[in-house]
């Protein structure tokens, strides 16, 4: 165990003596695990230590420390970002919320008061308990951490119908880069009062502040769903019956995935799954009563008239959750095929074909595998690049096809993160998405809370 309290020129014992024992980490074997994300950056640093707060004060403290000496600090919550976002860099703090656990459940107001450390499943299953139900459902639900969900304003499967993090984000605890705690919000679900700051923290990823508690709006159970499957000999034929359901009705649930997913996911959970399908769509209904049989009867005409080879509905739950699962098991199932470079973009529905035939031709071009799946009933897709990374000339071609997907998705006026965040792989594209007044105007926000720049720096700007 390291036990030095100096790292280079920073003494952190004046640090230890103000937080409670062991919150303060520098074996280098553990740092070693908190240097990368999900996005496995090859160019990330090492921090000068780790630090797992429990409370606001905590958090306050470091922040104040960091101040005083200049550290910067790379905030982290379960470390599953797809864009870097919580990478680390040379001599900055690590800052973990995972120790952050506290909730509470107000079934009055209908709201969870959580700290950022939970997982999305665990509050899912808090509410639940209550006869609640917290909506966004990231297909890393079972992993990845609310402070996260927040950080990116995370979507996921049902938000479709349901919205994305920011719709169910009422109020919030921030620590700022002075180390003063603001409140922003709270339990009321109606307020005009000033401008509306707690929806600009939402999707900042850690820029502005470091959130350390949330509030959150639940609502009464989802009722039960119809699911609708349908299979495709083309990818393109599935992108327009995505069109043609989303043209009519908003349904609970409409997913993606094309060949290379399908079989993917054949080989990892072996339940059936067409292997000669071009593509597969899982659509759901929770509409009550006869709108929901209505709803069910428009997306099976728009798969058949879309030639959908195989059209099939159920209303047995643990069959539904079966495809659900095999559309949130797609990553994982890629990622066996090779390393991985992850994309994140969206269009507006329209365009979705476009985009979709797009990549193919991307792919096509570059000599690389590129999977495509998406929540495609809010345009939102991921094309996974697969490649090796011991094939020098093969990383080159998958690192050109990631930005050519980006120039893609923006040329149909689209984005190129629709919630995974653009954290520090996607930054160089944004001001050709967004112009330059808006990066300026994002600029002029960041200095004005964080003047010296020590909250994550590298990412968005």
């Amino acid at each position: 165990m390291h036990t030095s309290t100096e790292i280079g020129s920073v003494d952190l014992a004046d640090l230890r003596a103000d937080l409670p024992d062991q919150m303060i980490v520098t074996d280098p074997d553990i740092l070693a695990g908190y240097r990368q994300d999900r996005a496995f950056d090859p160019t990330a640093g090492t921090p000068l230590a780790l630090i797992r707060p429990t409370t606001t004060e905590h958090v306050q403290t470091v922040v104040r420390w960091c101040a005083a000496h200049r550290v910067p600090i790379i905030t982290r919550g379960a470390g599953t970002s797809l864009s870097g976002g919580s990478t680390a860099v040379d001599g900055a703090v690590m800052l973990s919320t995972e120790k952050m656990r506290e909730m509470s459940i107000d079934t009055a107001t209908r709201t969870a008061v959580v700290q950022p450390g939970l997982f999305n499943a665990e509050v899912k299953a808090a509410a639940a308990a209550h006869d609640l139900w917290y909506p966004p459902d990231p297909s890393s639900f079972e992993i990845c951490s609310i402070g996260g969900n927040v950080a990116t304003n995370a979507g996921g499967l049902c938000c479709v119908k349901y919205g994305v993090t920011t719709d169910y984000v009422l109020g919030m605890q921030v620590v700022l880069a002075d180390g003063r705690a603001i409140r922003l919000g709270g339990k009321q679900l109606k307020d005009s009062a000033g401008l509306s700051l707690t929806k600009l923290f939402v999707g900042s990823e850690g820029l502005l502040g470091i959130i350390t508690e949330v509030t959150l709006r639940l609502l009464p159970p989802q009722a039960s769903a119809c699911t609708v499957v349908g299979t495709f000999s083309s990818v393109h034929s599935a992108s327009e019956a995505v069109l043609a359901i989303t043209a009519r009705i908003r349904p609970a649930m409409l997913e993606f995935m094309d060949k290379v997913s399908i079989n993917a996911v054949e080989d990892m959970l072996r339940m059936g799954l067409d292997r000669d399908a071009g593509a597969l769509l899982v659509a759901q209904s929770d509409a009550p009563g006869p709108a929901g049989v209505a709803e069910v009867e428009i997306i099976r005409e728009a798969f058949e008239s879309c030639g959908a080879a195989e059209v099939f509905d159920t209303t047995d739950a643990a069959e539904g959750e079966a495809f659900t699962a095999a559309r949130r098991a797609a990553i994982p199932a890629v990622e066996k095929l090779g390393s991985l470079l992850l994309e994140d973009v969206g269009v507006p529905l329209p365009a979705l074909p476009a985009l979709i035939d797009g990549v193919g031709r991307i792919a096509n071009d570059n000599a690389v595998m590129i999977s495509v799946i998406a929540h495609a009933g809010d345009g939102n897709t991921h094309p996974l690049i697969v490649f090796d990374p011991d094939d020098a000339d093969e990383h080159d071609r998958a690192q050109k096809a990631f930005g050519q997907v980006m120039d893609l998705a923006i040329s149909l006026g689209g984005t190129i993160t629709g919630e995974h965040g653009v954290g520090r792989l996607k930054k160089g594209w944004l001001p050709d998405q967004v112009g330059p007044d808006v990066m300026e105007l994002t600029a002029a926000i960041k200095a004005t809370l964080d003047p010296d720049g020590l909250l994550n720096p590298g990412v968005i700007l």
